[in-house]
């Protein structure tokens, strides 16, 4: 199959090489990047002209632009899909703009730059149908499962709250420590800080510079960090208490519970 890669940042690179190892055709376009003679084509219409799929690799704030200038040049005959980490946005755009006429589909891959250039395995990737366009998710399901991927079905809404709780709120605790310079030095790191070394790891080298835009384009993303900051709040006040206070954990609230089933 033939792939129009718009978008040709850390992601759109990382995606591009997976189709090709996969065997498709790629062609590329993003006038920001520099994209290699191979695959580079010199407009969008030549990026999308003969492919079969159109994928959407470009930051969600610059989409709603890219769909209206795609729009015209697409054709019954192919299906578009966007990568992006929110999903509520793109597929409502995707929606609107392309209708009953040009297939789409939501999908989040779960993986970045270094989690393939680590080889982790398996990957996962999340889909969101649109209802216009089954068929479009089920081919798109067929196309990640081919690329060594575990599909997650949502709708963009449920997965947009969970990745709210998650992703939204790795990247919040990131920034903070990363801000801190927490990562400057980990001679001193003990065990339990690795857990924290490899989140930091993973969001500078996958998708570091999206930070904005995965809390901004997310719309339960500030809810979910108030109330970190409100829980963070509450457990700084608990340990602030006097140090001559012989119960000051009478009710094991500042205790970590350990993960059910972890000890006999």
């Amino acid at each position: 199959m033939t792939f129009a890669v718009l978008g040709y940042g850390r992601f759109g690179q990382a995606f591009a090489d997976l189709l090709l190892q996969a065997g498709h055709r790629v062609r590329a376009f993003d006038p920001r990047a520099d994209v290699p003679t191979a695959l580079a084509a010199a407009s969008m219409s030549a990026a999308v002209d003969a492919a079969s799929w159109i994928v959407l690799a470009m930051p969600v704030p610059q989409m709603r632009d890219a769909l209206h200038a795609l729009r015209p040049r697409l054709h019954a005959g192919q299906t578009v899909l966007d990568v992006g980490s929110v999903k509520m946005h793109p597929c409502a755009m995707m929606d609107e703009l392309l209708g009953a006429e040009i297939a789409h589909v939501g999908t989040h891959p779960l993986f970045g730059p270094l989690s393939l250039a680590r080889g982790e395995r398996p990957l996962r990737t999340v889909i969101c149908a649109s209802a216009r366009h089954p068929q479009a998710a089920a081919r798109a399901r067929a196309l990640f499962i081919e690329l060594g991927c575990e599909v997650i079905e949502q709708d963009p809404d449920s997965h947009d709250r969970a990745m709210a709780n998650t992703h939204a709120l790795a990247f919040f605790l990131a920034k903070g420590l990363v801000d801190l310079g927490v990562d400057d030095d980990m001679t001193l790191a003990p065990p339990s800080f690795q857990g924290l070394k490899h989140m930091l790891a993973a969001v500078r080298g996958d998708a570091g510079h999206l930070f904005a835009a995965i809390q901004r384009e997310n719309p339960y993303a500030a809810e979910a960090r108030s109330r970190l900051l409100v829980s963070l709040e509450s457990i700084h006040r608990k340990l602030l208490v006097d140090d001559d206070d012989d119960d000051d954990d009478a009710d094991g609230s500042l205790a970590i519970p350990g993960s059910p089933g972890l000890f006999p």
